[in-house]
């Protein structure tokens, strides 16, 4: 057998199993393809109980979000909306689409998101005296790069119930904290408004519990200084005028 011969049958052996490979693999993403899509959905949903601080561990997710209504709003008008369907709207993929999200201008980006989507989703908690708890998407830049989260408001809309934090990329042991529970575990019952403002603020260093405003202070994070700066901007944000502050305002009235 001449080399040559044997280059060319090396060569569609590995071509051959190329595609073989190729096949498998495309096969298999395909097929895997509705088990990621449900357990990014049941993520989510374990997400938003936690930030409330309702979820149950070794109880069904799906179950537990039963309690749970999902709503849209328009962060244009701060009023509940049907121009989006709440049970299939992708609100992350929403920022990317200029005819459903505009362009920031750095003066109004203290979050530094870039875009602000029209659309938001809300997840309410209700009990037979009406609001219980509701919970907001919020997202903002920290050092390395965006925090994607929720925080929930009891039915005051001023009482934190909770916070978390579902994708970042911030450095473990520093801005990492943000998953620690102990640092989740400041918030509940601080303070958000005060005087129609975001009066919540995080600081740098540790709240002495006995000094004047402590409800609307929690502790910054040790060593990440600009961690600690994006999570403050992001809830400003959010929870401002150009967030949630005028559909907050309208619920409570009554004219959401």
């Amino acid at each position: 057998m001449s080399s040559n011969d044997s280059i060319k049958k090396t060569l569609i052996v590995a071509f051959s199993l190329c595609i073989v490979c190729s096949v498998v693999v495309s096969t298999a993403a395909v097929m895997l393809k509705p088990a990621q899509v449900a357990n990014a959905e049941l993520d989510r949903k374990k997400n938003i109980l936690a930030a409330a601080g309702i979820l149950e561990e070794g109880r069904s997710i799906d179950e537990q979000f039963e309690s749970i209504t999902t709503r849209a709003v328009d962060l244009r008008t701060g009023q509940f909306t049907d121009e989006v369907d709440a049970a299939s709207f992708n609100q992350r993929k929403s920022i990317k689409d200029p005819a459903l999200s505009d362009k920031l201008s750095s003066s109004d980006d203290p979050a530094k998101i870039l875009r602000r989507e029209h659309f938001a989703l809300v997840y309410m908690v209700e009990d037979e005296n009406g609001l219980d708890k509701i919970i907001l998407p919020i997202r903002g830049y920290g050092l390395w790069g965006t925090l994607y989260g929720f925080v929930a408001l009891e039915g005051d809309m001023n009482t934190v119930a909770g916070l978390g934090f579902y994708e970042h990329k911030e450095t473990p042991g520093l801005g990492g904290e943000v998953d620690n529970p102990r640092w989740k575990g400041l918030w509940p019952g601080k303070q958000m408004f005060a005087d129609g403002e975001v009066a919540l603020t995080i600081v740098k260093g540790a709240v002495d519990p006995g000094a004047e405003g402590a409800d609307f202070m929690v502790d910054g994070l040790a060593g990440a200084t600009l961690t600690t700066r994006g999570l403050d901007n992001l809830v400003k944000y959010w929870l401002g005028p150009e967030g949630f502050m005028p559909f907050l305002s309208n619920l409570k009235s009554g004219e959401a």
